[in-house]
């Protein structure tokens, strides 16, 4: 089967205040280059992506675009978009940003700007599963235990067979994921994640099953994480 065009929706707007560093997550070094180039790269170098919107706060634009975009030669990025207050503010922008260049049967991956090991054969997986119409979620199943707490008790223990912890890319067809972001914006609901806004309006979504190194990248215990991962690259593909 052909394939659509696909687009990559990376938001990089987040202000990173459990790393607890003087800038954002998404600059700090992880082998002497920042951790958004890192991400950005693994689209750029994917035959079956079309373009990058990325996201980022406003003041940071222009920073983002010659220390990260032009430094590193990121030619699929099309466009640099302010954030909002919330993700799921700075995602809608960045759709936004895609409309009059992608065409509803199109595909969106949205992948956090702070997830730079995400494996090509996860994003074609992504991408095809995306071009049937369903979602398509990167995710791996729970290794702990989970339970159900209220005021600091432990209210249940759900099965953890059926548990799976959600990661990025979340893909889906443009028209699809612009109209569930739109929904939510007029009803005034906040999800937590891009599928979750997808389910609210009765979408499907099917798991992409994916892999432990696809990090996201938040405090300092992560990043040391992502040195090792860099140092012993073995089984990087999941």
């Amino acid at each position: 089967m052909s394939l659509p065009r696909a687009f990559a929706v990376i938001p990089a707007a987040g202000m990173g205040k459990r790393m607890g560093a003087a800038i954002n997550k998404q600059y700090l070094l992880l082998d002497g280059k920042p951790i958004l180039a890192h991400t950005l790269a693994v689209f750029q170098r994917c035959d079956l992506i079309t373009g990058i919107i990325l996201i980022t706060p406003q003041d940071e634009i222009p920073f983002c675009r010659n220390e990260v975009v032009e430094r590193y030669g990121l030619t699929k990025v099309l466009s640099i978009v302010p954030g909002g207050a919330e993700r799921q503010h700075s995602v809608m922008n960045g759709l936004q940003a895609l409309q009059g260049l992608a065409q509803d049967s199109d595909v969106v991956l949205i992948h956090d700007g702070v997830r730079p090991f995400i494996s090509p054969a996860l994003i074609e997986q992504s991408i095809r599963i995306a071009a049937d119409g369903s979602g398509a979620l990167v995710a791996v199943p729970a290794k702990d235990t989970i339970k159900v707490v209220h005021n600091g008790f432990v209210t249940a223990t759900p099965d953890r067979a059926t548990l799976w912890q959600a990661q990025t890319p979340q893909s889906f067809r443009f028209g699809q994921i612009l109209t569930a972001h739109q929904h939510a914006l007029q009803d005034g609901f906040m999800g937590t994640d891009d599928c979750s806004l997808l389910e609210r309006i009765g979408g499907s979504i099917r798991i992409v099953h994916g892999c432990y190194r696809n990090i996201k990248i938040t405090t300092p215990e992560d990043l040391v994480l992502a040195e090792a991962f860099l140092q012993h690259p073995a089984g990087e593909t999941p």
